[in-house]
């Protein structure tokens, strides 16, 4: 199971030391070529080395191939300030099209959202392929453009100091908004399939001192969007055990190979309500796990559903419910958890 989110390769010192020497050659190089189509002020942020297994030939044989993907600020005169993704990989050896895939599904959630009026994505700026040249090798070069947010993603909000000062409203109305937000993305036909704080941009300052005074809390809290759409299905292409997710936020069936459903896009929602409400996940796995992958699959089908602070006992039995092992038990539609989110208001 290959966990197609970026990978932070910190904790191992030989990778990164070849991931900053291949940097050295490659950010150049997409450097120029941003400031091609006249991008400025260029920071790059991440770069990230993936491998994705390619069948070759009727012998059906595997080969992991290498593509880099980054994340790059800069600035553009049309779009001010932007969020460039990109995409790296060699030509001679085509790789499945992970961002023109991403790209193509955040076009079709715009596309929908606006007729609804109700956004769901960012909107897609950009959407340039280009073929460069690097030491003798010619490699494709996919770039995604959307606005920058510097309010940052949900995530920014759970670090360990930011969580500290965030009120039982505030805490609320994160999860209220982002369960309206996938409700919403799953009304215009798509699973995101990949629910996780990190996803979930905020476009305004959750941190509104009016907050706790106004009665009607939700018109000054943060309007969230998801973001990443690199693993989204539309609900009727769906595959059996198709591509996995981030495994702190993994579903239990999706670790016994089933395919996505509207049901494991709640269960992360639901992962994510314990994160937002405690401030930590209710699944932790040891860093130095020989086998991360079999540790977080006995945890999210074993282990048991982890019981609330008295302070937030009341959302208990809604976490129980999109936590529940087994699908059947589990909420069945987005509607159902936030009717019983909206009954906690009343009390």
């Amino acid at each position: 199971m290959k966990n197609n989110t970026m990978e932070n390769s910190a904790s191992n010192p030989s990778i990164t030391q070849a991931l900053q020497a291949q940097a050295m050659q490659l950010l150049p190089i997409i450097t120029q070529e941003l400031v091609a189509q006249h991008f400025s002020e260029i920071v790059h942020q991440r770069i990230a080395q993936q491998s994705t297994e390619q069948t070759q030939d009727a012998k059906t044989q595997h080969i992991d191939k290498t593509y880099f993907q980054g994340l790059t600020r800069a600035q553009h005169p049309q779009f001010g300030s932007v969020m460039i993704k990109w995409q790296l990989s060699d030509c001679a050896y085509p790789i499945a099209s992970d961002l023109t895939h991403e790209a193509e599904i955040l076009a079709a959630v715009n596309a929908s959202s606006k007729i609804k009026n109700n956004a769901i994505a960012p909107p897609l700026l950009a959407h340039h392929c280009v073929d460069v040249q690097i030491l003798e090798q010619l490699q494709h070069l996919v770039i995604v453009v959307m606005p920058y947010y510097p309010n940052g993603s949900l995530a920014s909000q759970l670090t360990a100091s930011k969580h500290l000062s965030l009120i039982a409203l505030q805490k609320h109305h994160f999860i209220m908004k982002s369960a309206y937000l996938i409700g919403n993305l799953h009304q215009a036909g798509w699973l995101h399939n990949d629910i996780k704080p990190s996803n979930i941009l905020l476009l305004d300052t959750p941190c509104d001192s009016s907050l706790s005074n106004s009665a009607d809390n939700s018109s000054i809290m943060p309007h969230p969007l998801l973001t990443d759409f690199a693993l989204a299905e539309r609900f009727n292409e769906i595959k059996e055990g198709s591509p996995a997710g981030t495994p702190a936020y993994l579903a239990p069936e999706r670790w016994q190979g089933q395919g996505a459903t509207v049901h494991s896009d709640i269960y992360a929602l639901g992962i994510m309500m314990v994160e937002i409400l405690a401030g930590r996940r209710p699944f932790q796995v040891s860093v130095n796990s020989n086998d991360k992958l079999k540790a977080w699959a006995i945890k999210h089908c074993q282990q048991p559903i982890p019981k609330l602070s008295s302070e937030y006992s009341r959302y208990q039995p809604i976490v129980d419910k999109v936590l529940a092992k087994r699908v059947e038990r589990r909420y069945q539609d987005l509607d159902k958890v936030l009717i019983d989110l909206r009954l906690l208001d009343n009390h």
